[in-house]
């Protein structure tokens, strides 16, 4: 999070390959190291999880601007679209991997072991297959933009510009959504389960890993029929109108809020309903990702982008999933101790705990049509600021 603008910054003024390559290295290596750590240096363990941000903020806030500058309109929103899929299949498929693996091994070290090696397989691939695009080339084939503006200038630009602060508020809300529910639903399900006496109590660890199982593969599934839906309703709104980004990712803010309230109906009775609404919820959940991605690109100029999408990283961890899980957790304590501890209330102190979540949710749609407002004409400023930029190629110095 604290590591992002200093990439954003890197990334509108260096080589954005090399800068996404190393980030990824670093990640690998730190992660991987830290899977050798003992109980005596927790303190290590905890520094090394936090370094672990530093690769993740090279390339969650490089890799989109890469993108944007090879791809425009509706292709881009493709190529986002297969970007932003891999959040919520890493995700899932960090529940589904870590889990067998702790399982497996009875070691949840074991865990920390597997991913890295993928991490350099893929900063190998991109150092080597990944062209390195000039910033602005597809908005205007054959040129190039000036020299880049200051970074005062940039944060300057961003603050004032009201489509992007409106979005990346909404994109908080959708972090510290995904955030709390990714750390607590498989346990409220299982306490879901315990109420409805087809689980027993779990009293030691490891407990087991059913519900994580599937809460990942749900979490895969959903993560890419959202991203592929709200690609396919953006593009098929522009025909009807320009403010069809915006108004896409508001509409499945506001749906997901409706069938999240309704997996805690449906949790008491029935483990299938509450599934059948986490499904719709998080499907339009993350139909948005790749629009707010898209929706970046279209407001804010090339050389501003990689410092745009990192201050958004940096707002939405910080509002959203750097705080959430440990708040539902809090607020889950204070209601659970507040009577006698019953299985029972256990399960319903995190539910109502939880609660917060849709209401968070409702408040990113708000923020999403605040963005709607604002989205024609903060465009064209964008698109203005672009050609006033412009120059021949033959008087650029490369």
């Amino acid at each position: 999070m604290v590591a992002a603008p200093i990439f954003g910054y890197l990334g509108d003024r260096f080589n954005r390959k090399i800068i996404l390559s190393c980030g990824i290295f670093f990640w690998s290596a730190i992660t991987f190291s830290s899977s050798f750590i003992t109980e005596q240096y927790f303190w290590l363990f905890v520094l090394s999880r936090g370094l672990v941000g530093i690769g993740e903020a090279s390339y969650s806030t490089i890799a989109p601007t890469i993108i944007g500058d090879l791809f425009t309109k509706n292709t881009r929103t493709l190529m986002l679209s297969v970007f932003y899929f891999a959040i919520p299949l890493g995700s899932g498929l960090g529940y589904i991997t870590g889990s067998s693996v702790k399982q497996v091994a009875g070691d949840w070290h074991w865990a920390l072991r597997v991913s890295p090696l993928l991490g350099m397989i893929t900063g190998t691939l991109i150092l080597i297959f990944v062209p390195a695009a000039k910033r602005g080339n597809a908005e205007q084939l054959g040129a190039q933009l000036k020299a880049r503006t200051s970074w005062l200038r940039d944060m300057k630009a961003l603050i004032r510009n009201r489509s992007y602060v409106f979005s990346s508020l909404a994109t908080s809300a959708v972090s510290f959504a995904t955030g709390a529910l990714g750390m607590w639903f498989p346990v409220y399900l299982h306490r879901a389960q315990v109420v409805q006496k087809t689980a027993e109590i779990c009293t030691s660890q490891p407990c087991g890993t059913k519900d994580s199982l599937i809460f990942g593969a749900i979490t895969c599934f959903t993560g890419f029929l959202g991203v592929i839906t709200g690609a396919g309703a953006t593009k098929w709104c522009r025909v009807k109108t320009q403010r069809a980004d915006p108004l896409v990712c508001a509409v499945g803010m506001l749906g997901s809020a409706i069938f999240t309230c309704l997996i805690f109906v449906a949790a008491k009775n029935s483990i299938v309903g509450a599934y059948v609404c986490i499904f719709i919820g998080e499907t339009l959940l993350f139909s948005n990702w790749a629009i707010t991605a898209d929706i970046l690109m279209y407001v804010v100029i090339p050389t501003r982008r990689a410092t745009a999408v990192a201050l958004q990283s940096f707002t939405s961890h910080l509002l959203g999933d750097a705080g959430s899980p440990y708040l539902v957790g809090f607020i889950s304590d204070v209601i659970r101790q507040s009577t006698k501890e019953s299985p029972l209330w256990e399960f319903l102190s995190l539910g109502y705990a939880l609660m917060l979540c849709p209401f968070v949710v409702v408040l990113g749609g708000m923020f999403f049509l605040a963005t709607a407002l604002f989205f024609l004409s903060d465009r064209a400023k964008a698109e203005q600021q672009v050609n006033q930029l412009m120059m021949p190629p033959t008087s650029v110095k490369v």
